[in-house]
């Protein structure tokens, strides 16, 4: 995996993060220049490294440790890690960032990285990344006064002490909970939290499935927000006569949620729930949402006494709107969650061990608890459509409603609002699509009418 290391394009910068194809887009020579570069620019002492399963990772994370080491930073390899576990050592240990090596949900033949600074700060496209990119391509590096040396750590125990800290274990009911890994990282983190549980005598049981690491990923790439990828987990569920259902991407930072009955809950659904468990604690908290759907979460966080705050789609706007507005929890219907004290980052094991505490709390079944949602507030989920111009097609749609007086919102795409129901329609950053979402007031036939009218007007099907 080596290439000439003269100047060129790097294709594998992305506006968030680093994700290329094995070879000529991502090897151990780019790796290597991206480790090194990162150290020049942001001149940190010591950083944190980790990386998933991926068969490549770990030579891909040695070459950035190199590069690393070659700019004067200390290197501390945490071994085989989700990507919440470098966001939890960058705030938790004294370093200065954190690098994961992962390609989460992409295919096997990819591999990525994602960056943080000092604190679990987002590193990305405005923040940084874009100047790491242009040191990569030019290749062309000061010499450092030391080379850096390499510790190995984990942080596994302290980092599953923070997580029980959302909940307390001793007030859960008894509980059955499928737990499918996809054969990705969050399988380690999960053991070590069954391990707590059966010390305290917390009478939670769980169903793995899919659960030892497995870099040839024999049961598909994990990404369970493909309706082909859900099956196991509620199959699973249904014939275990579970509780509830975790499903989790590669590097685990998104879970999806299945009710008793096996059925995926939509995760627009479990950001009110989270808001929710969140304000029953801390009443008058600051919620953040975004924008594709809201009436739902702006209704419970209202309800709940919070304060509901829209921000634009993308965790880099997210995290920087809660830091701004000292937001307990933020929420996307994407299943991206991010929390206030776990450095408002992402997570992907806080949110299931929230709903549990909700789910014995409450007392109620997790299809009760989102079944009276869904009735109050029925979505479309998103839907994607492939056009030539997106911009004109958001004017057309805009144009068609214009009589009807809607309440305008740009705050992502076009939002329209209207007394029974609302569509948001935007752009994809990557790829020539638009995405709809559109929800009423507990009228489900007015989303799938209102679906179609949109379609026709775009003169589209999904």
């Amino acid at each position: 995996m080596k290439t000439d290391s003269a100047s060129s394009a790097l294709t594998c910068f992305k506006a968030y993060d680093i994700r290329g194809k094995l070879g000529a887009e991502l090897n151990e020579d780019i790796a290597r220049r991206i480790g090194r570069a990162f150290g020049e620019y942001l001149k940190p002492r010591r950083v944190v490294v980790g990386g998933d399963v991926r068969r490549t990772s770990a030579a891909l994370k040695q070459a950035v440790a190199e590069g690393l080491m070659e700019a004067g930073v200390d290197v501390i390899d945490l071994g085989l890690t989700g990507t919440e576990e470098i966001y939890f050592a960058a705030f938790h240990l004294d370093v200065d960032g954190g690098i994961e090596v992962t390609a989460s949900h992409n295919p096997l033949d990819y591999n990525g990285m994602k960056f943080v600074g000092k604190g679990a700060r987002p590193i990305s496209g405005e923040s940084g990344l874009k100047q790491i990119q242009r040191l990569a391509e030019d290749n062309a590096f000061t010499q450092a006064a030391r080379r850096g040396a390499l510790t190995r750590q984990s942080i596994l125990e302290p980092y599953v002490d923070h997580l029980l800290g959302y909940i307390d274990p001793l007030r859960l009911n008894a509980l059955r909970l499928v737990v499918n890994a996809g054969n990705g990282v969050a399988g380690h983190v999960v053991d070590v939290i069954e391990q707590r549980f059966k010390a305290m005598a917390v009478p939670v049981e769980f169903i793995k499935i899919h659960h030892e690491p497995d870099s040839a990923f024999p049961n598909g790439i994990p990404n369970p927000l493909l309706p082909e990828n859900r099956a196991a987990t509620a199959d699973a569920v249904r014939t275990h006569q579970a509780d509830m259902g975790i499903a989790w991407d590669g590097d685990f930072d998104r879970c999806f949620l299945f009710d008793e009955t096996g059925k995926f809950i939509e995760g627009y659904y479990i950001v009110g729930l989270l808001a929710e468990a969140f304000l029953r604690k801390h009443p008058g908290a600051r919620i953040i949402h975004d924008p594709r759907l809201t009436w739902n979460t702006v209704d419970i966080v209202t309800q709940c006494g919070g304060i509901p705050i829209q921000s634009k789609t993308g965790h880099a706007f997210i995290k920087e709107r809660m830091r701004k507005e000292d937001a307990i929890y933020g929420g996307e219907m994407s299943a991206h969650h991010y929390f206030r004290d776990f450095a408002y980052c992402d997570s992907g094991m806080i949110p299931w061990l929230l709903v549990i505490g909700l789910l014995s709390s409450t007392g109620k079944p997790l299809s009760s608890l989102v079944g009276e949602r869904e009735a109050a507030h029925p979505c479309s989920g998103e839907i994607n459509y492939t056009v030539a111009d997106a911009p004109a097609a958001m004017r057309k749609v805009e144009e068609h409603f214009a009589a009807d007086h809607p309440v305008i919102d740009r705050t992502d795409g076009l939002s329209l609002a209207f007394e029974a129901w609302r569509l948001n329609l935007r752009s994809s950053n990557t790829e020539p699509l638009l995405r709809l979402n559109v929800e009423s007031r507990a009228e489900a036939g007015i989303v799938a009418a209102r679906v179609r009218e949109v379609e026709r007007i775009l003169g589209v099907k999904a």
